[in-house]
């Protein structure tokens, strides 16, 4: 059967799992090794002098974005997690005094004392990319509406955070699917 033969949710349904199949193969060695290195491509992003940068802490076998969040926050860019509410995402303040709490899906978020921020960048976890800057999501379109709605109020920057594994040769865009600016592997940043 060919793609043309499915809807675009189906063609990104395979896609996905074909591509988080790839990432659980990788080892528990490379994962951390490819996380630790996105620190050492943190000057190929070239942002603003003291941005506001939104990461995400990770679940499962996702790249771990904390090597870099630490090295931006150490460039002097203020960092912010986001959390799930409604009717689309919030950004919540990260420092090292920030406390946590259980935000599901295994991950954590900033307490709700914590400053809600308006994010610059935009570091996002995703299951599989192109060379176009499509991405897939985990289909619950948590970003997509949260890129909707900042966009309203100034400009974003998009980054997706990933392994080499997960590029496709090409994702189906959908209209509500807003390509990503770059991407950020353990080899390095590619600007779409």
């Amino acid at each position: 059967m060919s793609y043309s033969d499915v809807s675009p949710a189906e063609v990104k349904q395979r896609l996905r799992q074909e591509a988080l199949s790839r990432r659980a193969d990788l080892s528990h060695v490379f994962r951390i090794e490819a996380s630790l290195s996105l620190a050492d491509h943190v000057d190929q992003l070239r942002l603003a002098d003291g941005c506001i940068v939104a990461g995400f802490w990770p679940i499962r076998d996702e790249i771990d974005p904390r090597p870099l969040l630490d090295a931006l926050r150490k460039k002097g860019h203020r960092l912010c997690l986001p959390v799930v509410a409604e009717p689309h995402l919030i950004f919540r303040e990260l420092t090292r005094e920030t406390e946590f709490v259980s935000a599901g899906f295994g991950t954590q978020a900033p307490s709700p004392d914590a400053a809600e921020l308006r994010p610059d960048v935009l570091l996002m976890p995703l299951a599989a990319f192109d060379c176009s800057g499509n991405r897939i999501g985990y289909g619950k379109g948590h970003y997509d509406m949260a890129i909707s709605a900042l966009e309203q109020s100034g400009p974003l920057d998009c980054v997706g955070l990933a392994y080499c594994v997960q590029e496709m040769s090409d994702v189906p865009a959908e209209p509500h699917d807003k390509p990503m600016d770059g991407i950020l592997t353990e080899m390095g940043f590619r600007r779409f």
